[in-house]
């Protein structure tokens, strides 16, 4: 089960095209409509090829009001095309992408006086495909798991930033590294989908010194979900850190 972080050429040739077609400006209920059906998609270059055909500064709107979707398919696929937005943006406007970032940030403050559905998730999907924001915000998210950063303590958004963690530890492992021992704590979470995520990561990261945590958790026969390009899929904790030991070069003793 692994991210491929890269597009093929015709999903590539989209994502490029974003905003290119001329037409009369679509109505706020139109566009969303637009994205919805998009993330419907179940195929992924089909579904983000279609959301290439609007302007990308438009569609983020929508994609932010679908982390809150009650369909999970939708949550997470927004997820996926928010990554995809913010690396075009980005890469045409730097400064754009990064008021973008900011807003993410400011979700999930406390000041903000929102809940910060997805954004951890949307964080790590954008910086796993551009480097140079993940050069600059990949602290920020690492910190929410952090007791002397900025500590999330709800579980769900601990789950959302473990598994942006874990998306951006598939492209840019040497930026999660060094959280190692913040991600070894939630092997031992009352909470199955934390310890999964946990698991999954330090495989990713080859935490070497995690072994002996990780083989116990090889009886865990707990359920989790974890979303894995375009879809979710079951698994089991044990599933999980046996893979992660298989990462690091063995099997559990």
């Amino acid at each position: 089960m692994v991210i491929d972080g890269g597009t093929d050429e015709a999903l590539r040739q989209g994502v490029l095209g974003w905003g290119g077609m001329k037409e009369r400006p679509l109505t706020g209920r139109e566009l969303k409509g637009r994205v919805l059906g998009a993330l419907r998609s179940d195929d992924k270059a089909q579904g983000l090829a279609e959301l290439a055909e609007l302007p990308a500064r438009q569609v983020v709107s929508p994609l932010f009001s679908f982390f809150c979707s009650t369909d999970p398919t939708v949550r997470w696929r927004a997820v996926t095309a928010m990554g995809v937005v913010m690396t075009t943006l980005a890469s045409a406007d730097m400064e754009a992408a990064r008021v973008i970032m900011r807003r993410m940030i400011w979700q999930l403050n406390e000041e903000s006086g929102g809940i910060g559905w997805g954004i951890p998730e949307a964080m790590g999907e954008t910086m796993a495909r551009h480097e140079g924001l993940a050069e600059e915000y990949a602290h920020m998210l690492l910190s929410y798991i952090q007791e002397d950063g900025n500590f999330l303590e709800h579980v769900p958004l601990q789950r959302g930033v473990l598994w942006g963690l874990g998306r951006l530890a598939q492209a840019r492992p040497s930026l999660v590294e060094k959280a190692t021992r913040d991600i070894e704590t939630f092997l031992s979470a009352e909470d199955a989908q934390l310890r999964g995520l946990a698991a999954w990561i330090l495989g990713l990261v080859g935490a070497q010194g995690t072994r002996p945590r990780l083989e116990s958790l090889t009886t865990d026969g707990a359920e989790v979900l974890l979303y894995l390009d375009w879809r979710e899929e079951r698994c089991t904790v044990s599933e999980l850190a046996s893979q992660a030991l298989a990462a690091l070069g063995g099997t559990p003793s």
